[in-house]
C-alpha cells in the first residue's frame, strides 16, 4: 500500500506545494497537464503491471529461468512502450489550446507538461524492477525507495519553486524537475539494490542466459496489454472530467484537482492491496491451492473495505479542512468539500473494483473485467458526468456524481466475477 502511494504521491506533493506557492491558477494548470498526461502513461504503467502475476505464478512454480525470462522480456516491452508514450505526448502539445480552457492555465500547463513527460522512461525502467520484485513476494524494497525519492521531490519543490538558497526560482517549472529527478532516483537507486542483494543473485545470473522471446513477450501483454486498457478506460474517464471542469472554470477546476488528488490517495492505497491480490492469487494458481486463492482474495476484500470506509469517514469528517492545505483560496475550497462528500459516497465501490482487478489478473482474466470497466466509465460515468453536469446545470458536483455512478457499476461487476472464477477452479478441481 505504501508502494503505491509513493507513484501518487509525487503528484499529491506537486498539487500541494503549487496551490499553496503560487495560487489557484498553477494548481488548475497542473490539474490540465496531469490529467493528459496520465491518460497515455497509465496505458504502459498498465503493460508493466502484466508481469507481476506471471512472475508470481512462475514462482509458486519454482521455475527460476521463467522467471528471469520474464524479467527480462518485460523491460524490453516497458521501454519500448515507455519511449513510444514519451513521443506521443510531446507530439499532444496543440491539444491544449482546443480544450476550451482558460488560456491562461494552458500558458501555465504546456512547460510544465513537456518537462514531466521526460520522466516516463525512467519510470517504465523503474517498475520493472519493481514488478519483478514484487512477483517474488519482495513488496518492501520499492517502498523504501519511493519513499525516499518521494522525500527528495517534496525538497526539491521547496526549493526550485521559490528558488531557496544558491537554487533559482522556477515557480510551475520547478516542481516539474523536481517530478523527473526523483523519476530517476526511484530507478537508479532499485537497481542498486537488485543488483546487489544476494537472494536475487540467482535470478540476474539466469537473466544472462535467457534470450528475447516473442512468446514471452506476448504472455506478458496478453494480460498487459488489456490491463493498460482498463487502466485508460478509468483514468481517461476521470482526465476528461477534469477537462469538463475547466470548461466550467479556473476555479472549479482546481477544486476538481483538489478532490481527486485526495481520493487519489486511498485508491492508490487499496491499488497496494490489489497487487497483493494479483501476487497472492497468482502463487496460488502456481501451486493449484485453489481454495486457499480464495481465502487470500476474501481476505484482501475484506481489509480494503474497512479500510476505504476508514477512508471515506475521514474525508467526510475533515472536508472543510483538507482543501485548505492546497489553497486559501475561499470559493475552491468550498467547492471542494462538496466534492470530498460524493468522495466518501464512492469510497466503497472504489475499493472493490480496484481489488477484484487485481484478483482476476492473477487469474489472467482481464479481457472480460476490460469491457466492465469501458462499459462501466464510458457508457455509463461520462455520459453522466456531462449531463448532470450541463443538461441539469449541477457544475462539477454533477461531474463527480456521475463518476460514483460509474464506480458502483465496476465494482458489483468485478467483485461477482472474481469469486465465479474462484468458485469454478475450486469445483473443476473437486471433480477432477
Amino acid at each position: 500500500m505504501i508502494g503505491s502511494l509513493g507513484h501518487i504521491m509525487v503528484g499529491v506533493a506537486d498539487s500541494l506545494m503549487v496551490g499553496k506557492m503560487l495560487g489557484p491558477i498553477p494548481l488548475a494548470a497542473v490539474s490540465l497537464a496531469n490529467s493528459i498526461f496520465h491518460i497515455p502513461l497509465v496505458f504502459a504503467v498498465g503493460i508493466a503491471f502484466g508481469l507481476t502475476p506471471l512472475i508470481a505464478n512462475a514462482d509458486g512454480e519454482g521455475n527460476i529461468g521463467k522467471i528471469s525470462r520474464l524479467w527480462k522480456n518485460g523491460l524490453v516491452i516497458n521501454m519500448t512502450f515507455g519511449v513510444l508514450v514519451m513521443l506521443l505526448l510531446l507530439a499532444s502539445g496543440p491539444l491544449f489550446g482546443h480544450l476550451g480552457q482558460d488560456p491562461e492555465v494552458v500558458e501555465y500547463a504546456l512547460p510544465y507538461f513537456f518537462i514531466i513527460t521526460t520522466g516516463i522512461v525512467p519510470m517504465m525502467m523503474f517498475l520493472n524492477l519493481k514488478q519483478f520484485a514484487e512477483g517474488l513476494s519482495d513488496t518492501a524494497t520499492a517502498t523504501r525507495v519511493s519513499l525516499i525519492a518521494n522525500f527528495i521531490n517534496i525538497v526539491l519543490n521547496y526549493l526550485l519553486i521559490k528558488g531557496v538558497w544558491i537554487f533559482p526560482e522556477l515557480g510551475l517549472l520547478g516542481a516539474g524537475y523536481a517530478t523527473v529527478i526523483s523519476r530517476w532516483l526511484m530507478y537508479i537507486g532499485l537497481y542498486a539494490y537488485i543488483k546487489n542483494k544476494a537472494k536475487f543473485k540467482k535470478y540476474w545470473k539466469a537473466r544472462k542466459e535467457e534470450v528475447f522471446k516473442w512468446k514471452t513477450m506476448k504472455d506478458i501483454l496478453n494480460i498487459g496489454l488489456p490491463t493498460g486498457l482498463q487502466y485508460i478506460f478509468e483514468v481517461g474517464a476521470f482526465a476528461i472530467s477534469a477537462v469538463m471542469a475547466g470548461s466550467i472554470g479556473a476555479f472549479p477546476q482546481a477544486a476538481h484537482q483538489i478532490a481527486i488528488s485526495l481520493a487519489s490517495i486511498s485508491y492508490m492505497a487499496a491499488g497496494g492491496l490489489s497487487a497483493a491480490a494479483s501476487i497472492r492469487v497468482g502463487n496460488q494458481l502456481g501451486q493449484r491451492d485453489y481454495v486457499q486463492l480464495k481465502l487470500a482474495a476474501t481476505t484482501l476484500f475484506k481489509m480494503v473495505l474497512i479500510f476505504m470506509a476508514i477512508s471515506g469517514g475521514l474525508f467526510l469528517l475533515t472536508r472543510n479542512i483538507l482543501p485548505t492545505f492546497f489553497t486559501d483560496e475561499v470559493e475552491v475550497i468550498a467547492v471542494a468539500s462538496q466534492l470530498l462528500i460524493i468522495t466518501t459516497l464512492f469510497q466503497l465501490s472504489d475499493g472493490a473494483q480496484v481489488l477484484a482487478q487485481g484478483a482476476l489478473r492473477g487469474l489472467s482474466d482481464v479481457k472480460m473485467p476490460t469491457i466492465i470497466t469501458f462499459i462501466a466509465y464510458w457508457i455509463i460515468a461520462l455520459p453522466a458526468s456531462y449531463m448532470l453536469a450541463f443538461w441539469l446545470d449541477w457544475g462539477v458536483v454533477g461531474i463527480w456524481i456521475g463518476l460514483a455512478a460509474g464506480l458502483t457499476f465496476s465494482g458489483a461487476l468485478l467483485t461477482k466475477r472474481f469469486y465465479k472464477k474462484a468458485n469454478e477452479l475450486i469445483q473443476k478441481a473437486n471433480i477432477e
